[in-house]
Formats: C-alpha cells, sequence, structure tokens
C-alpha cells in the first residue's frame, strides 16, 4: 500500500483530493492529513509517506518553510498551489510536479500516475534540495535546473548552459564542459523556462545563451557562431529579435 499524506489550509482541497484517491488509485491510501505547516512536519515524521500533496501557502508559513524543517525527504512530492509565478518557477526548473487550483482531475490523475512510477527511484530528495537553492535565488548564477534522463539526474547551473537543440519531442542540452544530455521533453517548454536568463530562441529548433555567442554573422537570415565552435542558423523572422536582444544584453 502506498502511503499519502495531504498538507493544505483548505478544506475544499482536502476533499477534491480523499475523493479522486478513493475513486481511482485502490493502491494509495490517505493516512494523514494537516492544514499548516506545523501538523505538516509532524505528520511526515510519524507517517514517513510515499507520497506528499502540498500546499504553497499556510496561514503559519508556506511549503517551503516545511521542506526545509524536515530530514526525512524519501517522498514524491507533488505541489498543489494557486499561480504563483516565482514559486511555479522554482518547482519546474527542480523537476518537481505540480497541480494548480482548482484541481483539474486529469491533470492530477496522471500526476499521480507519474508519482507511483518514481516512488522507488531514490532522487526526490536531490530534487528537493534543487527547489530550496532555487526558490532562495532568482539570479542566473546559482539557479539551477533538474535534467532527468531514463538513467540519470543531472542537476546544473544554468550559467554552464550554452544552448539547447530540438530533435523531434527531445532537446540536446549542450553544456561547457563539453557534456551533451538528451532529454525527453521539448524545446519550447525549455525556451518559456530559460528566456529570462538570456536565453534566445533563435530558430525553432534552436534555443542559446547570448553569454556564449562569438558572433553573429548577419548575411541572409544569418548565422550564430558559439564558443563551442558550433553554428547556429538564424530564422528569418528571429533575425531582428536577435538583434533586440544583443542590444538589451549589451545596455541592460
Amino acid at each position: 500500500m502506498i502511503k499519502a499524506v495531504v498538507i493544505d489550509d483548505e478544506q475544499k482541497t482536502h476533499n477534491i483530493v480523499g475523493e479522486i484517491i478513493e475513486k481511482e488509485f485502490q493502491d494509495i491510501k490517505i493516512v494523514a492529513s494537516a492544514k499548516n505547516v506545523t501538523k505538516g512536519i509532524q505528520i511526515i515524521q510519524k507517517h514517513l509517506p510515499d507520497i506528499v500533496f502540498l500546499d504553497v501557502q499556510m496561514p503559519d508559513g508556506t511549503g517551503f518553510d516545511l521542506l526545509k524543517k524536515i530530514n526525512y525527504h524519501n517522498f514524491k512530492l507533488i505541489f498543489i498551489t494557486a499561480h504563483e509565478e516565482n514559486a511555479l518557477q522554482a518547482i519546474k526548473f527542480s523537476a518537481i510536479d505540480f497541480i494548480l487550483k482548482p484541481i483539474n482531475i486529469i491533470d492530477f490523475t496522471n500526476s499521480v500516475i507519474e508519482a507511483i512510477k518514481e516512488i522507488k527511484q531514490d532522487n526526490e530528495h536531490i530534487k528537493i534540495k534543487t527547489f530550496l537553492n532555487n526558490i532562495e535565488n532568482s539570479s542566473e548564477k546559482s539557479r539551477k535546473i533538474v535534467l532527468k534522463t531514463t538513467e540519470n539526474i543531472y542537476i546544473v547551473n544554468i550559467k554552464d548552459i550554452i544552448r539547447c537543440e530540438s530533435e523531434n519531442n527531445y532537446t540536446i542540452f549542450f553544456l561547457n564542459d563539453n557534456r551533451k544530455i538528451l532529454i525527453s521533453k521539448t524545446l519550447k517548454e525549455y525556451s518559456e523556462l530559460l528566456e529570462r536568463y538570456n536565453f534566445i530562441r533563435i530558430h525553432r529548433s534552436h534555443l542559446i545563451n547570448l553569454n556564449y555567442i562569438e558572433r553573429f554573422e548577419k548575411k541572409d537570415s544569418g548565422l550564430v557562431y558559439m564558443k563551442d565552435k558550433s553554428k547556429v542558423p538564424v530564422s528569418f523572422r528571429k533575425k531582428s529579435l536577435l538583434l533586440d536582444s544583443f542590444e538589451k544584453f549589451l545596455n541592460p
């Protein structure tokens, strides 16, 4: 039996989560619930759950405060949250699952199915540690991103990413230590995450870090020469966007 706890200050959330679990997941049992950080810490330490459904904002603190105060992180974490931009950015960078309020049954069910698959993998503590770093540090120099492959989980400094390249529904990350990491997510997802950190999508298949541009050849639609000696094409409609980004990057 998979043990789960729900920590959220809204009774409505407890009711919805309980109903979906009871109806859709016979192998999961909600062993305890809490409506604040203090009680949440107590039930995690007592029950050592396999899954924790955790709210972000609660009367006596945040879900982040809770994570900092517990030593036991051997559970699959699923945030249940309103649309708090800073929190969502940190959650996404850390590859932690989340469900937005109001809870959508399909989204919730899919998240739990993925959680069940990953419960036996001993890597959630890595993602939680990365998340806590990201929620406290928003600068490019300190922010990290979790990249999961079928074989490994990587924690990568954003500043070390030279560029990303699309390969069908996969994305290849090119790092400044010559490593390449293939991830089974689309380039669009990473483009939305990284654009505020001096990344720009100059082609439907290419996302580059402006910090690693060596030169830009303006002939035709354009060609970008990166510091790793790669040559990246610029689509015609992205040329003006790239030139504008140069201006903002050099004159912040």
